[in-house]
């Protein structure tokens, strides 16, 4: 639950010992650099990676290309190349070395882009083949040269095809043509082979009539047959479907070098951040002068870091000024940790605030095990979730992250489900045997007005949400100094919020409770809730200078109004647990019922239901849980106190798209 201290590191160097110092930063992975203030004599450093850009772009397409053929050879062939997966870890000198290997990656890419661009060639030369083939397949029953079918000294001879469906008039219209002899060859597919033989002095009226059925001529000639020609071609198809697979099996073959260019690439990257960082240094015509960010706990790894490249460098440490806008570092625990890119979604918490993730976390958690409440689900979010989270502890990701989320929300789905008693939507302890009201049934007298019993337990926990907003925005203003702002704009309101619970308590008559009293709560927190709306608004006039103190104090009155309407925005919370429940009871209460009947299709047919059912229903259970967890916390409880607009910490060198430097 805390931000991490920032020390400023101020850096002269020599010129020549830029590169070095920069290394030895990204070594420790604890400096920000900064944009330096403009200095007296100084100038920015001139930068130019355009020339490693379009290295790197080169590289970038290899490797995809690569990747690519690789993943596609590992799908045909049922096989699974370990290269293809990110975030393997690589040594820190063979990070650095990288970038003498140039020659051999570059050699390495002309070898892919030879085989990538000999590959397309021969698939261009497939397409055009396999169109002539579609043509050729047409004549294949010719058994007969193409020469035979040429004119002689007194005839005209015409070797094509017509549509199939054109057949018959064809040759009648044909047939009426004198000194005209048509001879039906085939039938392949949709079209009809024909050779027509006339003398040349009907030789125009022929051409008219085969011109008016749009008679394709045959495009062969010579002295191979059309059987002999097609299955030319198709020799021909097979040699290039030959050079093809050896072209894949040759590209499969480079699939070691994936890593290497992976390697290559983000040190690439690293250069290229090298270079632009000149942007931000200022240098002179002999040294150069750097600012970054330090944590605190980081300084003296990073002294002795830079201590090791030259005796040349000067720096010294100092306190970021008020006017100063560190970046954002968060140390939490593995489990807090979690939870950090829901609150990151909102906005980074910002260096001057405390880290909020600790609380946010744990109402999270307790809303996404209300929503959920099922001890079968919590039970497969627990150990699922768990599970994706333990297995990357040691290299989390977003998804794995967000997984070990869920899992805490699994074990109070688990809670809540022994509350509710249900268990896949089955009362599993005996329908009249729970501790919670029942979710559909349970009713209670709120003011005389009959309310679902589990929908004032929901508004009740909200209320203990918005409480500790209060509280945490005391505690923020009381680390900042702010003692009068610390009372009357956190703590006054958390009372506020406690005499409103406990008036909301007193107020209601479970009928499940039929034995327990608690109207006396009803005064006490009616007394507290008006007493302490009565100081807020007072207090609020503060902030203000004649006649705008009353407007101060009207606001903090008028605002009752958006407090009731937040209190309410909790109703979500028993909607989604409602429609989740329900859904769960009628999967489990008709799959029972196919068991029950002893029809083995039927019983197939029930486990298929509790499978699919219950998956889906969890699925979007979770997605609504999500979704409306994450409003309650950025509208209701983060309004109350959380200012945000914080950078989170970004050391240079830190960013690897591929790899995992150790």
């Amino acid at each position: 639950m805390a931000i991490a201290e920032m020390q400023k590191l101020n850096l002269v160097a020599m010129s020549y010992d830029k590169n070095s110092v920069l290394n030895a930063l990204q070594r420790t992975g604890a400096a920000e650099v900064k944009f330096h203030g403009e200095t007296e004599n100084t100038l920015p450093f001139s930068v130019d990676a355009e020339e490693l850009t379009s290295r790197l772009t080169r590289v970038e397409a290899a490797l995809a290309a690569l990747c690519s053929e690789v993943e596609k050879y590992d799908k045909e062939h049922k096989t699974n190349s370990a290269a293809l997966k990110d975030g393997f870890s690589v040594d820190y000198s063979d990070f650095i070395s990288a970038m003498d290997r140039r020659e051999e990656i570059e050699s390495t890419i002309e070898k892919i882009n030879a085989l990538i661009d000999e590959r397309n060639g021969y698939k261009n030369e497939l397409v055009k083949l396999r169109r002539e083939l579609k043509g050729a397949e047409i004549y294949q029953s010719v058994q007969t040269p193409f020469s035979s079918f040429s004119d002689t000294a007194h005839t005209h001879g015409r070797l094509g095809s017509v549509l199939a469906t054109q057949r018959d008039r064809f040759l009648e219209e044909l047939s009426k043509l004198p000194l005209c002899e048509t001879q039906h060859l085939a039938n392949v597919g949709e079209f009809a082979v024909f050779f027509i033989l006339s003398h040349k002095s009907v030789a125009a009226e022929t051409d008219a009539i085969l011109s008016s059925f749009a008679f394709s001529d045959c495009p062969y000639q010579g002295e191979k047959s059309g059987r002999e020609n097609y299955f030319a071609l198709r020799e021909s198809e097979n040699s290039l479907l030959e050079k093809i697979e050896e072209n894949e099996r040759g590209v499969y073959a480079l699939k070691e070098e994936i890593r290497p260019l992976k390697i290559y690439s983000d040190a690439l990257s690293f250069e290229i951040e090298k270079e632009t960082v000149g942007e931000k240094i200022r240098s002179t015509a002999t040294t150069f002068l750097l600012e970054a960010y330090v944590p605190t706990h980081m300084k003296e790894r990073v002294e002795e870091e830079l201590r090791s490249v030259s005796s040349a460098v000067y720096l010294e440490f100092s306190e970021p000024t008020e006017e100063d806008t560190p970046p954002t570092l968060l140390q939490n625990n593995s489990l807090v940790g979690n939870f950090e890119g829901i609150t990151n979604m909102y906005s980074p918490p910002h260096y001057h605030e405390f880290d909020p993730n600790t609380v946010m976390g744990f109402f999270y958690s307790l809303f996404m095990g209300f929503i959920i409440g099922d001890m079968g689900y919590g039970l497969l979010m627990a150990i699922v979730g768990g599970y994706l989270w333990w297995k990357n502890k040691k290299a989390p990701t977003g998804m794995s992250r967000l997984a070990g989320a869920f899992a805490c929300g699994g074990v109070f789905a688990l809670l809540f489900g022994a509350l509710f008693n249900s268990f896949f939507g089955i009362a599993i302890f005996g329908a009249e045997n729970t501790i919670m009201p029942d979710p559909q049934k349970g009713m209670c007298s709120f003011a005389s007005i009959e309310v679902p019993s589990v929908l004032v337990v929901a508004l009740v926990i909200g209320i203990v949400h918005l409480l500790v907003g209060y509280l945490c925005k005391a505690y923020q203003e009381f680390r900042r100094g702010n003692r009068i702002d610390a009372i009357f704009d956190g703590i006054v309101w958390a009372v506020f919020s406690l005499g409103v619970a406990l008036a909301i308590v007193g107020l209601v008559e479970f009928r499940k409770y039929p034995n327990v009293d608690l109207s006396f709560l009803a005064p006490i927190g009616g007394v507290t809730a008006g007493v302490s709306l009565l100081t807020a608004v007072v207090a609020a006039a503060r902030k203000g200078k004649g006649f705008t103190r009353f407007t101060k104090s009207f606001g903090a009155a008028y605002g009752v109004i958006n407090y009731a309407s937040d209190i309410l925005s909790y109703a979500r919370l028993y909607g989604l647990m409602l429609s989740g429940a329900v859904v769960a009871q009628i999967i489990s209460s008709a799959s029972l019922g196919f068991f029950a009947s002893g029809n083995i299709l039927l019983i197939a047919l029930a486990v298929v239901l509790m499978l699919v059912g219950h998956a889906f229903n969890l699925v979007m259970n979770l997605l609504g849980a999500y979704i409306h967890d994450a409003r309650l916390q950025y509208v209701e409880f983060y309004g109350r106190f959380f200012e945000g607009e914080g950078e989170l910490f970004s050391p240079i060198g830190s960013k690897q798209k591929y790899i995992n430097i150790q």
